[in-house]
Formats: structure tokens, C-alpha cells, sequence
């Protein structure tokens, strides 16, 4: 089987799991167990907690004693089996735990998928930037058929999310013992240091003010993904409690209208190499941050009637909020590390952003939604949620131009293959 086909269907099925309840989760949550609002942002707060230790220890491992695709299979099987026990938890604080062992199963994988991809490739002599972005399209189309099957069948606040993830964990943790081999690429010197001993190599990257500094606002925009992975389905679903909507098609199947995301994903991840050439990492960052501006300053004065354009250039400019920093960032890594740290590098950034960037946005959001645009009936300021998140990706915006230096790092290092 070609080696690029064998990495879409892994990275379609990779994001196939997620997909099936991620964006679902919070309507599960407030409709089907009716359980408040802090402990919701609580249980989005799993993410981070297990993304802040998971990805750069298991990068670790991969780097120095265990193939990376034998480290990826086993977690999707262990995965998949905390999958199938979510539907049993009758109560909110269980449930916190349940999902915090799927997340310290799951989370090392999105880099791990993304060391076992850029080791195949390079086996072959693949150059990564030109073709790690059409594999890593099949991921996103993955997660808008999972988003589709949910919504379709009308599962997004039943149980039977969790089932389907559980099924496609099972089966990619089987088929992952069937990738080629990734072995650990570390050699042994004769470095005693503790930092050498631990593993901790690619922790010396915070030296360099230009990876400081990548990082930093790594964390801040991995802050901003997790607030529309915590709120967007759930915004569109609550206006099914006012009688003018409740019966309208954006708000019977919220699900298909968030996976107009997904859909622009799929577009601008074909876009990367071209951008990167063109502008390089300082810039594409950059134009991710504005679109996370229009992301949530569009959702602030949509609504699923008049306003439904609103909502789906806000699911358009998604593409370039999550791709121009997720992927791209992914690439500025592998293009400017030694292969020898290539899983604890990605684990470093993969920590940053769906770590402590997860950790800080789901926190923060829980609190200040509840202290500030919560009413007494529950129901939620959606209008001022959104303008505050959308004034906050701005600050970044503005700062990040002034801060961030980068000579055209990827280009430099690699003009003849981006030509």
C-alpha cells in the first residue's frame, strides 16, 4: 500500500475521533446531563492538563526507546476502551476523570501522528512541506464526516458520540502496528547532564528568543482553538430556546453548520506551502490571528435566521485561524530541529497549545462566562462572550508583528524544495 495513502487513512481516522464528539460534547453536557456551566469549562480543562505532560513525555519515549507508530497503536487502543465507559458516568465529577484518562491517552497522539508522518516521509526522501498538507487534509475531512454522521443521525447529545469514537479508536490503534517503522532516532553521547538524562533536549529550544517567543504565543492562540472547541456548538444550540428559531435548519443540525469549518480547513491546509513560501511563519501567524478576530467578532452579530452569514464566514476564516498557526507551526518546528528530537519537539509544541494553551482558555473562559454573562435563568450573553474573545485575539494581533522575528525560517532552509 503506498505510504501516503496508508497516512491519509491514519490521519482521517485520527481525526475521525475526535470529530464524532468534541464539538458535540458541550450539548451533551447541558441538554442530556443538565450539569453547570463551571463544571463544564472544568472538564474542557482535561485537555490541557493531559496535553501539558502527555505529548512531551511520550515524545520522550518515541525519541529514545519505543517506535513511534508501536507508542501511537497502543495509545488509541487504550483510547478506545476509556471511549466505551464515558456513556456509564452518572455524575459530573466521575465524568472529569473518565475524560481525563481519554485525554492522557489521546492528546500524545496528535503529535505522535505528526512524528510517525514526518519519519515516513522522510524515509522515502518526501519533502514534509510539500506533502504533509494534502495527507493532513484527510484528517479535517475526517472530522467533518464524523461531525456529519453525529448530527445526521442525530447523536449530538446522545451517547452513541462516544460508541462511534470508541469503534475508530479500536480500529486506527490495530492499524497503526501496520505503519512503518519509526524507531527512535536518538544516539547516545556522552552527555551526563540532567537535562540529557531526563529526555529534556528539546526543552533547550526556550533558549533561542525566537522559539520563546514562537511558543508563548503558541499557548495564546492555543487558548483562542480551545474557546470555539468549548462554545460554538453549543452557542447555535441554544437558540432552540427562543420560539423565533428553535424550528430553523442551523439550529435542528448546529453540527453540519459548525463543519463548514472544517470544510474551509481542508482549503487553506492546501494553501500552507504557498503562504509559507511566499510570507513566511511571522506573517502566517499573523494572518491566523486576525481570522481568529473575524472568527469571533462574526459569531458576536450572527444568529441562525438573518445573521446566518455571519455564522458561516465565521466557519469560513476558521480554516485560516486553526491552519496558519496549527500546521504551519507544525512545519516552522520539523524545518528548524534535529530529527533527533523530532517527537519531543512536536510534543513541546503540541504541550503549548492544547496544554497549557488548553489549560488557560478553558479555565479562564469557564469564569468569566459564568461571574459575567451568565443571567440569573441561566441563559448566556452570547453577544458579549464573543466580543470579548474576538477584543482578545486582537491584543495578540497587535502585539505579536512587534515581538516575533523571522527571517523567512522555513524558506531559508529550504527554498529549493518550496519552489
Amino acid at each position: 500500500m503506498n505510504i501516503k495513502f496508508r497516512l491519509i487513512l491514519m490521519n482521517f481516522m485520527q481525526f475521525f475521533i475526535w470529530g464524532a464528539w468534541l464539538i458535540t460534547i458541550g450539548a451533551y453536557w447541558f441538554q442530556n446531563k443538565h450539569w453547570s456551566g463551571a463544571q463544564f469549562g472544568a472538564i474542557f480543562s482535561t485537555m490541557g492538563i493531559s496535553a501539558i505532560f502527555m505529548p512531551a513525555l511520550t515524545g520522550i519515549i518515541a525519541d529514545r526507546y519505543i517506535n513511534a507508530e508501536k507508542l501511537y497503536g497502543t495509545m488509541h487502543i487504550l483510547g478506545a476502551l476509556t471511549l466505551f465507559c464515558i456513556p456509564l458516568v452518572t455524575n459530573p465529577t466521575t465524568f472529569f476523570w473518565v475524560i481525563l484518562l481519554n485525554m492522557i491517552f489521546y492528546m500524545p497522539t496528535l503529535s505522535l501522528s505528526i512524528t510517525v508522518a514526518y519519519t515516513a516521509l522522510k524515509s522515502k526522501n518526501i519533502n514534509v512541506v510539500k506533502a504533509y498538507p494534502p495527507i493532513r487534509f484527510w484528517g479535517t475531512v475526517g472530522f467533518i464526516i464524523a461531525l456529519w454522521t453525529v448530527s445526521i443521525t442525530h447523536n449530538e447529545t446522545s451517547s452513541n458520540q462516544f460508541y462511534i469514537a470508541s469503534a475508530i479508536a479500536l480500529t486506527l490503534g490495530i492499524f497503526s502496528f501496520t505503519l512503518p517503522k519509526c524507531p527512535p532516532l536518538y544516539k547516545k553521547t556522552g552527555d551526563k547532564s540532567l537535562v540529557n538524562l531526563l529526555g529534556l533536549d528539546a526543552f533547550i529550544l526556550f533558549k533561542t528568543p525566537k522559539f520563546a517567543i514562537f511558543f508563548a504565543f503558541s499557548l495564546l492562540l492555543g487558548a483562542a482553538l480551545q474557546l470555539t472547541n468549548a462554545y460554538g456548538d453549543t452557542f447555535i444550540q441554544d437558540f432552540k430556546n427562543i420560539p423565533s428559531y428553535k424550528d430553523l435548519t442551523a439550529v435542528k443540525y448546529p453540527a453540519i453548520i459548525m463543519s463548514i469549518s472544517q470544510i474551509s480547513e481542508t482549503l487553506f491546509i492546501l494553501a500552507i506551502p504557498f503562504f509559507l513560501r511566499k510570507f513566511g511563519i511571522r506573517y502566517v501567524m499573523l494572518f491566523s490571528m486576525l481570522a481568529w478576530v473575524l472568527r469571533f467578532g462574526f459569531f458576536a452579530f450572527g444568529d441562525p435566521a438573518d445573521g446566518l452569514w455571519m455564522i458561516v464566514l465565521s466557519c469560513i476564516v476558521y480554516g485560516m485561524a486553526f491552519d496558519f498557526f496549527n500546521i504551519s507551526g507544525s512545519l516552522f518546528v520539523e524545518t528548524q530541529i534535529s530529527p533527533e528530537i523530532r517527537a519531543s519537539a512536536q510534543g513541546l509544541f503540541m504541550m503549548m497549545v492544547n496544554g497549557f494553551g488548553a489549560l488557560f482558555g478553558s479555565l479562564s473562559s469557564g469564569l468569566i462566562i459564568d461571574k459575567f454573562f451568565t443571567h440569573a435563568d441561566k441563559s448566556k450573553d452570547w453577544h458579549g462572550i464573543w466580543l470579548t474573545f474576538a477584543a482578545y485575539a486582537l491584543v495578540i494581533a497587535i502585539i505579536f508583528p512587534f515581538v516575533f522575528r523571522d527571517k523567512h525560517g522555513i524558506e531559508v532552509k529550504h527554498a529549493a524544495d518550496l519552489a
